[in-house]
Formats: structure tokens, C-alpha cells, sequence
């Protein structure tokens, strides 16, 4: 089974440099909406199935185009929703950079509850479950590999990089997404491999083979490349 996961387009949060979290009404920039019908123009050519997608409206929106030109309804899932990050919600990065907990969420992000919110080792738990289970119901329905895209957030996309590369939570502020990337997962038997992260660009053909080839030792993928154009550290609001 392969997940795309595709983090929303540059929202007006972004642009403002706040942390938007779950307040209402964030939409995509002008930007935001261009790179979400250049995302839909690079994947409709692949046999994607099934889109699921945060609740939010940056994320809807970012989906909106793919889903039209594959014929598909997005399945909004609560469990891919952006962390809550409680008082902090709102507030200018500039000004909570400032804040103790910041260099916790940079350096201990298992340990990092935000105040009047949630913690980060919730959000991969959550995060991580809900990409397991919407495979598992696909598969079954299937019987067969499903490629498929889940739209949703820096920091709920960053831990499920960090889950499927074996990474501690703590080192998850070292993966780069930016908004509008993409990164591809493939879950097999024997454990989840990573075949693109922070992708904004590259040819996505390979991803059309139904039985991809094992990764062989030193790391070798037949076909596949990897993007990480870097994007630094917890700056944006996801």
C-alpha cells in the first residue's frame, strides 16, 4: 500500500507568520491555490484511489482540485486534523519563539504538550493510526496495493515521516515539508519504506508500479529518487 502524503498549500496564516492551528477560516493564498492545481496536474496522471483528507479548510481546498479531475470525494478525517496547539493558536511565531516550550518542541518533541492543547506524542499516535487504518480498509477492500493521497499538516506529516523512517519524535523537526510538498510512503509486511519527502517537483511516474522492487542493501531503489529541498527547523505555522 503507498500513501502520498500532501501538505495544504501556503495558506494566509503562512504568509501572516502566526500559528494558525485549528482556528476557522485560514484559507489558501492566491499562491496556495496555484500550487494546488499544479499538485492536481502532477497526480492526476497516477492511478490514485482513494483521498483523505484534515477537516480543515487549507486542506480541503488543496484537495479540491485533484479530487474534481479524478472523480473522487475527499474522506475528511479528524484523525489527519493540525495540531491543537491550544493558547498558542493565533499567536505570531516572532513572539512564541520566545517562549520556553519553544526550544522543547525543537529539541524534546515527545515531551512538548502545548498549553491548553494537545502534545506532539499524541499527534503521531493519532496521525500514524489513522494512515495504518485507512490502509488496512483499503487493502481489504482491494486485495491489492492502493496508491492513495492524504492531505494534512507540517507537523502531523513530519511524525508520520519519523514513524515510517524510524526515527525518534524528538528528531522529527530535522524532515523538512514545505506547503504543497509531497512524500510517499509504502507500507509492505516487512515495514514501511520512504521513497520521497519535501518533493515539490520531481517526475512521479515510478509511483504508477503496482508491485514496486525491494529496497536492496546500501539502500538502492530501482527507479526511485528522493527530494529533500530543505525547509529548516519549526518556523511556518503548519
Amino acid at each position: 500500500m503507498t500513501v502520498i502524503l500532501l501538505r495544504h498549500g501556503v495558506s494566509t496564516s503562512n504568509t501572516a507568520r502566526t500559528l494558525a492551528g485549528r482556528a476557522p477560516g485560514v484559507e489558501l493564498t492566491e499562491r496556495g491555490t496555484e500550487q494546488a492545481a499544479a499538485v492536481a496536474d502532477r497526480l492526476a496522471m497516477l492511478p490514485i484511489e482513494h483521498i483523505a483528507s484534515s477537516p480543515l479548510l487549507r486542506c480541503q481546498r488543496t484537495v479540491a482540485p485533484l479530487a474534481e479531475k479524478l472523480g473522487l470525494e475527499p474522506e475528511h478525517d479528524e484523525r489527519l486534523i493540525e495540531v491543537d496547539y491550544g493558547d498558542w493558536t493565533g499567536r505570531p511565531i516572532a513572539e512564541l519563539i520566545t517562549e520556553p516550550l519553544w526550544r522543547v518542541v525543537q529539541g524534546h518533541a515527545s515531551g512538548a504538550v502545548f498549553p491548553g492543547g494537545e502534545g506532539l506524542a499524541q499527534v503521531q499516535q493519532r496521525a500514524v493510526a489513522a494512515i495504518r487504518d485507512i490502509e488496512r480498509t483499503l487493502a481489504e477492500k482491494a486485495g491489492r496495493d492502493v496508491l492513495w493521497v492524504a492531505c494534512a499538516h507540517g507537523d502531523v506529516i513530519k511524525s508520520i515521516l519519523a514513524d515510517a523512517l524510524g526515527l525518534h519524535l524528538d528528531s522529527f523537526q530535522r524532515i523538512a515539508v514545505e506547503p504543497a510538498s509531497i512524500s510517499v510512503v509504502r507500507y509492505s509486511p516487512h515495514g514501511p519504506s520512504v521513497w520521497k519527502f519535501n518533493d515539490t517537483g520531481a517526475d512521479l511516474s515510478a509511483l504508477a508500479t503496482a508491485a514496486p522492487p525491494t529496497p536492496a542493501p546500501g539502500g538502492e531503489v530501482p527507479t526511485a529518487t528522493n527530494a529533500d529541498n530543505g525547509n529548516a527547523g519549526h518556523r511556518d505555522s503548519p
